[in-house]
């Protein structure tokens, strides 16, 4: 028996990255794991594959992120393969402009901070309001933000980490809020991860340098994999965090010391 094994999970953005090594280990820990993907359906796909492969169960839902009715859509996917929820981690998220692009604090439009606070802030918010019906007492609710809003961050990133800030508040307002029902509410900060949303610039004999500048900002000398977070959420996912809420987790490997 896993540590989760009779709970049901819903990971955002579950299918890549950071998402898909919180699904994959949640699979692992026994839970069910619902992956969300919005445009990603083929990797969604795998990661519920590899999640089955290891001998979990794993479902997809699908919605995009960032427009009107996207929580009542990313439900009611939900809604028809499960019929309650413990866990729900808010992973998914944006860091470039409307262009796909990180244009410096100068050149960022309306459009753009709009478009990074209703996919980043907006959209949380909105899943988790309407998510407490389906969440059951004692359940755990952990947001992914970024360890930038702990920090000054550089001008092409300044309207991302203001966003995930917005997060930040919400984690521990919502911790105060849900705690009578038993419910935590955590958020789990990130450095740099070697994901394919960083592979631009870490990745490659090109980019040599840069991994090894971004590595040596940590004391432990490297740069993080997506399991590196992934591990820090099943602990919050786990009866073991039973008494921490209302905390944001630096998980920066100790990058801002």
């Amino acid at each position: 028996m896993g540590a989760l094994s009779g709970r049901t999970a819903l990971v955002t953005g579950g299918g890549r990255g950071i998402g898909r090594a919180i699904s994959e280990r949640l699979g692992r820990d026994g839970a069910r794991v619902g992956v969300h993907y919005s445009g990603g359906e083929a990797a969604a796909k795998e990661t519920a594959a590899a999640i089955e492969a290891a001998g979990g169960e794993a479902f997809l839902v699908r919605a995009t992120l960032g427009e009107p009715g996207d929580a009542e859509a990313l439900w009611s996917a939900f809604d028809a393969h499960a019929d309650g929820l413990d866990i729900l981690v808010n992973n998914a998220g944006i860091n470039k402009t409307l262009d796909g692009t990180l244009r410096p604090f100068t050149e960022t439009t309306r459009a753009d901070i709009e478009h990074l606070f209703a996919v980043n802030s907006t959209a949380p918010f909105l899943i988790i309001q309407q998510g407490l019906s389906r969440l059951r007492d004692g359940g755990r609710i952990i947001n992914v933000s970024t360890g930038l809003t702990q920090t000054a961050a550089r001008s092409e990133l300044l309207a991302y980490a203001m966003s995930k800030g917005a997060v930040d508040v919400l984690t521990r307002g919502l911790a105060l809020e849900l705690g009578p029902r038993g419910i935590t509410v955590n958020a789990v900060l990130p450095g740099a991860v070697d994901t394919d949303m960083n592979a631009a610039w870490l990745r490659g004999e090109g980019n040599a340098a840069a991994r090894a500048e971004t590595g040596a900002r940590s004391p432990l000398g490297r740069v993080a994999e997506p399991s590196d977070i992934g591990d820090v959420v099943a602990f919050l996912a786990s009866r073991d965090s039973r008494w921490v809420t209302g905390q944001w987790i630096d998980a920066t490997g100790g990058a801002q010391l």
